[in-house]
């Protein structure tokens, strides 16, 4: 009867706090798998849970969240995503096989990533050298390991740009895209706003011009985040007559976006069919995987002052650049890159060709709180972080993401760290850069 009551009194809170609409199940689950040590005294959640401050986007930035903290955003980032649309690539009729050959060798290594495991926001470690997976870590049980396993469906935050380029890749060199310095201003959706004289080479640097209007999220517009509204929503409001200022490094969700739903109007139809090939056929991905689509339950549009939805059409351009998939197919989808770049492919030479056109990075976009690729990359091309101090003349590919998500390639010496967090408070260097020497 208490548990009904109190059960009773949470839906009361979230009626009063969107950001808590979780925590019900989250309750339900702590008492089916017996893990009340994340309750009180009284076993019912703690306070916490309701106050927003802590939950959502800044909770990534916090510098040392508590286990009971990790242990709730798990379930969350398990959940926030059901209600949304989906472009769906399923899995493999032959996935790809890893051959595993843990290498106990490895012993200073290995101690850091359990240590980190044991401490921080880790989820999940795979390092993958000539051919062969040689440390496969997991968050163990008596952490995060019982809302994370294999079969997990995990975030790739910005990791997803990276992956969006390599559609790109895919797409121009099936010819839906002739090159990467064509301009996109054949495309209705952005005219009359400063992407539209744009080249995809520009975008794809993140040197669109657009720093007035976006820094990472959008400036002086409600809501900032650009991952909740179509294309359209933005373009027709936010950046409508917008021109564009200086080309140079500005990193932003937006552009991501602008690509993805380019490569969907260029395709002509085609779309399923150029992911399917890069994912299923070419990668070889296990499970299914999705990107995200704005629709019309998601949307969170403002019109003055009061929240509205609204309808969502593909031409709307509804694409994210967000994906979800388990932690091997993160790793398979790496490891397809690195045999196009050592087979020199079509879209081997589309990776090579991002790496020569990469761009330095500025100073002032830098982010001291974020101690990953993201902020030890000297450059940035294609979506993909690149030079790295201590790896003078090596061909390293880095892809990076919120909360802790990173993949890192060493084209030259076949190895690829992969690595799934739920916080970013793990020493990135120690155990992911480093690994590659």
């Amino acid at each position: 009867m208490k548990k009904f009551f109190f059960i009773i009194f949470i839906s009361f809170l979230i009626t009063n706090n969107s950001s808590a609409e979780y925590v019900v199940d989250y309750y339900r689950w702590l008492l089916d798998n017996n893990q009340i040590q994340f309750l009180d005294k009284e076993k019912k959640l703690k306070r916490w849970l309701f106050d927003s401050k802590k939950l959502g986007e800044r909770f990534k930035w916090g510098t040392n969240p508590s286990l009971e903290k990790l242990h709730y955003q798990v379930f969350h980032f398990n959940k926030q995503h059901d209600n949304w649309d989906k472009h769906i690539i399923k899995g493999s009729n032959n996935p790809y096989k890893f051959k595993i050959n843990l290498k106990e060798d490895k012993k200073k290594l290995i101690k850091s990533i359990d240590k980190e495991m044991q401490r921080s926001g880790l989820l999940s470690y795979l390092l993958f050298e000539n051919d062969e997976v040689i440390i496969d870590k997991k968050s163990p049980n008596s952490r995060l390991g019982l809302l994370f396993n294999d079969d997990t469906k995990w975030t790739t935050a910005s990791v997803g740009k990276s992956f969006t380029s390599y559609v790109v890749g895919q797409a121009i060199c099936d010819g839906y895209i002739e090159n990467v310095d064509v301009k996109l201003y054949d495309w209705p959706l952005i005219k009359n706003t400063l992407y539209e004289d744009a080249k995809l080479i520009d975008l794809l640097n993140m040197a669109a011009g657009d720093q007035k209007y976006s820094k990472n999220d959008l400036v002086n517009t409600r809501p900032k985040n650009p991952n909740v509204n179509s294309l359209k929503y933005h373009m027709e409001g936010h950046f409508k007559g917008s021109k564009p200022s200086k080309k140079k490094y500005n990193y932003g969700n937006i552009v991501t976006n602008i690509i993805i739903n380019y490569v969907w109007f260029k395709s002509n139809g085609d779309f399923q069919k150029i992911t399917d090939k890069v994912f299923k056929e070419k990668a070889r991905i296990e499970d299914s995987i999705y990107f995200l689509k704005i629709s019309d339950r998601t949307t969170r549009g403002i019109k003055d002052g009061i929240r509205y939805k609204y309808e969502v059409n593909d031409e709307d351009g509804p694409l994210r650049y967000s994906m979800e998939l388990n932690r091997y197919d993160f790793l398979r989808v790496a490891k397809a890159m690195l045999d196009d770049w050592k087979n020199d492919t079509c879209v081997g030479k589309y990776l090579k060709t991002i790496h020569e056109r990469r761009i330095s990075k500025h100073r002032e976009n830098y982010n001291n709180k974020i101690k990953t690729a993201y902020n030890y990359g000297r450059s940035y091309g294609g979506q993909f972080h690149f030079d790295f101090g201590g790896f003078k003349n090596r061909n390293i590919f880095a892809l990076d993401g919120a909360y802790g998500q990173s993949i890192i390639i060493d084209m030259d010496n076949s190895k690829i760290v992969s690595v799934n967090g739920i916080h970013m408070n793990y020493n990135w260097h120690k155990i992911v850069l480093s690994a590659l020497k």
